[in-house]
């Protein structure tokens, strides 16, 4: 599930997520020149007023160009498509690279205009890694990168002895069926593998970001991605932390729960009743979402709920489109205008018998206006119901602020964008079937059903919130040298003991990088949005349900048909990037700051059901 790469967001495509394998790249047009003028762009606030508009013309042209052959790329892969995508991709970073060397100039003139000045900042920050403008710098980082991604794709890891490929070996991981010892096995080939044939590519290539970085005027690259939330680095690192410890005794609770669950399961030898968990018993290579366990630590006639998702639509005869227009729906009862008609002809619901496609559901406005879709391979399950939702939330949104200007044409902050998504999820209640007709009053699952719903939902929400922080913690580090090459692999670990009280099932050398075999990592994508989005659909939800005047348990909320709530969660959306993210928050929730005070609230009755649990039960590592 995902925002598509158009709009502003392609701004942040690296070099090397621009190449595609086998792909020969097809003669380009020349556009604009990306270096500005002295007479024609003077390093005055005029000047650099008139130099924002000349990039937002040019670059909303290119990325237009982009959204259209990426769609065909992705819902039609041949080798034409893949070779239009790589050209496409390069130039559109080469002029990202461009525009932000140019913007690092423009930031130093005095006297701008707060809204240029903003434009400048977002163009400064848009790129994930900056390469050095020293010759043969930025191919060797586009090389480094294209290198670092290729050795994750074709990692392999072994189960008793034969190899196993990365999405088969995670899905291995979540199978209830295996020993310890494969488990291990498992953990630590995929690691050792994948990480460690990493590690000197992946120093060479930090040392040419932060080179690129200082040229934008940062002090390295981890404060060049902290500098884009509208605060300086410092203060928004500070305010990670903060949230974080908003929620930590509900992780704690949460992991003082599983550990004694795992003790029962495999005993002292494997699990200890105290200490950190083994990462390789939660079901997750990374032991970052838990919920592939939760048959292990489910209450009792905890799975019996009353009704299944799946079931319904089959009962009610539901094919792909009713399911999207069921979405549709959800979002009409707000008072959104319904989706344009090329939505229906133009996405993707189903997966094609003639050509291979991106099953992967994303969702797209290919031309920043009003040209709508999703791309998905729908299935007639619940999963693929509550992604619908999902998704439809990036289109409104995407919708809502097509009015602004090109550089704002993004959520607030990078985690919005992925939370309202969640939010309209997290809206799917046994509440909101019944009032769609999909369930009938007497089979809402009674209050004593609570605690397994709530738990199933905990052991990936509130079980990815350490790992959601340090992340981008362990790079912060790395980035600005508190971490060296000699400490990648002790600070990794230490970090994962610290925030999520997790231990590697075997020893792990001083000298692998154990970081590398996490995708994000080789990949340079940035983590901490998912921290933040995963903290903020609890709380837009909760504002939707005051707004709406709810009186029951949050978690049970329905806001569906609410045209009240709609119109201020339009307040937010129609925003954009245009202003600071507290502006856009307090638009929508009356508050100026990010908080994980909604999360504990939806989540306090099992809260209080595990607190009973863990009586007598050592807490903590």
């Amino acid at each position: 599930m995902k925002l598509a790469p158009v709009a502003l967001s392609a701004l942040a495509i690296s070099l090397a997520a621009c190449t595609t394998a086998n792909a020969e790249p097809v003669e380009s047009v020349p556009l604009a020149p990306a270096a500005a003028s002295a007479d024609q762009y003077p390093l005055t606030p005029q000047g650099a007023a008139d130099w924002v508009a000349m990039v937002e013309k040019e670059q909303g042209r290119l990325i237009v160009e982009q959204a259209r052959i990426d769609w065909i790329n992705a819902t039609y892969i041949t080798d034409d498509t893949n070779a239009l995508a790589a050209d496409i991709g390069g130039r559109v970073a080469a002029k990202s690279v461009d525009y932000a060397l140019e913007a690092a100039k423009f930031a130093e003139v005095k006297g701008l205009d707060p809204d240029v000045e903003r434009k400048l900042n977002i163009l400064r920050t848009a790129i994930n890694l900056p390469a050095p403008t020293t010759e043969g710098a930025a191919e060797r980082a586009a090389q480094l990168a294209v290198g670092l991604g290729a050795k994750y794709g074709a990692g392999k890891g072994t189960l008793n002895g034969k190899p196993i490929n990365g999405s088969d070996i995670e899905a291995e991981m979540g199978n209830l069926n295996h020993t310890p010892a494969e488990y291990a096995e498992m953990w630590a080939s995929w690691h050792t593998n994948v990480g460690a044939p990493m590690k000197g590519e992946y120093q060479e290539l930090v040392g040419l970001s932060n080179a690129g970085a200082k040229e934008l005027g940062f002090s390295d690259v981890g404060a060049m991605w902290r500098s884009g939330y509208d605060m300086t680095p410092e203060q928004f690192a500070a305010e990670t932390e903060r949230m974080w410890q908003e929620v930590k005794p509900l992780y704690m609770a949460l992991h003082t729960y599983v550990r004694w669950k795992l003790n029962e399961k495999y005993g002292d030898k494997v699990q200890p009743k105290t200490g950190p968990i083994r990462a390789d018993l939660l079901g997750n290579m990374w032991a970052q979402e838990w919920g592939n366990i939760y048959p292990l630590v489910a209450p009792k006639g905890a799975g019996d709920v009353g009704y299944d998702i799946t079931d319904l639509i089959a009962k009610k005869g539901m094919n792909e489109i009713d399911m999207v227009k069921a979405g549709e729906g959800f979002f009409s009862s707000l008072g959104f205008a319904p989706l344009p008609d090329t939505f229906w002809t133009r996405s993707q619901f189903t997966k094609p018998a003639d050509r291979e496609v991106v099953c992967h559901a994303s969702a797209w406005d290919i031309d920043n206006v009003d040209d709508l879709r999703i791309k998905m391979c729908i299935k007639p399950n619940a999963d693929d119901f509550v992604t619908i939702h999902h998704e439809l939330g990036h289109n409104y949104y995407q919708r809502a602020y097509n009015e602004q200007p090109f550089l704002y044409l993004n959520g607030a902050n990078d985690g919005f964008h992925e939370a309202i998504g969640d939010t309209i999820a997290l809206s799917i209640t046994p509440e909101y079937l019944v009032q769609i007709g999909m369930l009938d009053r007497k089979d809402v699952p009674s209050a004593d059903k609570d605690i397994g719903l709530l738990l199933r939902q905990a052991m990936d929400k509130v079980a990815f919130l350490p790992f959601g922080l340090l992340v981008d913690r362990w790079r912060w580090g790395v980035f600005d040298g508190s971490i060296t090459p000699a400490e990648y692999n002790t600070a990794w670990h230490g970090l994962k003991l610290q925030y999520q009280g997790i231990t590697p099932p075997v020893e792990r050398p001083a000298d692998a990088f154990d970081a590398g075999a996490k995708y994000h990592i080789p990949g340079n994508v940035s983590y901490t949005r998912y921290f933040l989005a995963r903290l903020l659909q609890f709380q837009f939800y909760k504002a939707a349900c005051d707004q709406a005047g709810w009186k029951g348990p949050l978690h049970r909320c329905s806001f569906y048909g609410n045209k009240e709530v709609g119109k201020n969660l339009n307040a937010m959306l129609e925003m954009g990037a245009s202003k600071p993210w507290p502006d856009a928050l307090e638009a929508f929730t009356g508050e100026r700051q990010m908080s994980g005070k909604a999360m504990v609230e939806y989540f306090a009755p099992l809260k209080k059901w595990l607190d009973e649990q863990n009586k007598g039960k050592p807490s903590g590592w």
